[in-house]
């Protein structure tokens, strides 16, 4: 390669900093890796992965997401009784 074709690579944004490890997740979850690991494999929850080689890990919008989706709100469900 000439040194005109290097310069032409732009080089991809560091991944590591925009991929969680099943450790990050599982202490933001307040959850184990254990149980993190019984999900995918169960398929008990879809909280979405990504698979690098033989490696996990998670985008921080698709827990947020995961996240959202299980929020519950009890004051639609409370009546005002006078």
């Amino acid at each position: 390669m000439t040194a005109t074709t290097l310069q032409s690579i732009t080089p991809l944004p560091p991944c590591s900093t925009d991929l969680l490890t099943p450790g990050q997740v599982a202490a933001t979850l307040g959850l184990s890796y254990r149980t993190l690991a019984s999900w995918r494999s169960s398929r008990r929850n879809p909280l979405p992965y990504v698979k690098v080689g033989s490696r996990v890990r998670y985008r921080p919008k698709d827990v947020s997401a995961w996240l959202e989706s299980r929020t519950h709100s009890i004051a639609a469900g409370v009546r005002n009784e006078k």
